[in-house]
């Protein structure tokens, strides 16, 4: 079929292969939407009575490729930031303990990063600290506190097995890639054709809203890449193939 009538129900699969090396970085086959939005500029020559625009000149092509998902991986933050992935990770933790026998000994289930550990009473979470000493895991307080009595600490832990950080500065900067996309269009005629999509040169902008909520649906996060030209001036191409 020549030039069939057609239209769209299915989200498009996309591969995002870095521009630099042509190796494949990230698979994202988990959109919700993917919408391609291709821009220009018009400017005109006018002349003549009633001032009519009498010679149009396009310029400033592009436009953006725009991914809705619900789906997150550390592929994609790192694919939006530029940052980069380490293995390991410091955070403050928060722990509820009572103090020992002698009214003094504390243990943690962990070592702390040295230097890291607070120490408050019950009931005074974050307001004035007990004096202590650490060592390893052994907490000492230096004002003896009621057998039994709880006391809520405060320290740095260290984590280095199945982390993945991502390590964001103020000079990264996201990568340019290639994008190769995937879906399918119907026909009047109830044909269901291949549709590929190859964005020669994007990059991806540099904003992310990373939200946390406890009722609604599920976060998600969009995320927005410029289309470029590459070296031989190719932007886009939009691809059906009529099996």
């Amino acid at each position: 079929m020549s030039n069939p009538n057609m239209t769209n129900r299915e989200v498009c699969d996309l591969i995002f292969v870095d521009y630099s090396t042509k190796k494949p970085f990230l698979n994202l086959d988990f959109a919700n939407v993917t919408t391609t939005e291709l821009t220009g500029e018009s400017v005109f020559a006018y002349g003549g009575k009633g001032h009519p625009k009498r010679v149009q000149f396009a310029g400033e092509r592009g436009g953006t490729i725009t991914i809705e998902t619900q789906i997150q991986t550390v592929k994609l933050w790192q694919l939006i930031t530029g940052g980069e992935v380490s293995k390991s990770a410091k955070f403050v933790t928060r722990v509820e303990k009572a103090v020992g026998t002698d009214g003094t000994a504390i243990t943690l289930d962990e070592v702390p990063v040295a230097g890291s550990v607070v120490v408050y009473a019950d009931g005074d979470d974050c307001g004035t600290e007990l004096e202590c000493s650490v060592a390893e895991k052994a907490i000492t307080l230096t004002t003896a506190l009621t057998e039994g009595d709880k006391v809520i600490i405060y320290y740095m832990k260290e984590v280095s097995a199945g982390v993945q950080r991502v390590n964001i500065k103020s000079t990264s900067f996201p990568k340019n890639f290639i994008v190769y996309g995937d879906t399918v269009m119907k026909t009047e005629d109830d044909e269901v054709l291949p549709y590929k999509l190859t964005a020669y040169k994007v990059a991806p902008q540099s904003n992310m809203s990373l939200s946390f909520s406890n009722n609604g649906d599920p976060g998600s996060i969009t995320i927005t890449c410029d289309l470029l030209a590459d070296s031989d001036d190719n932007i886009l191409d939009l691809v059906l193939i009529e099996e």
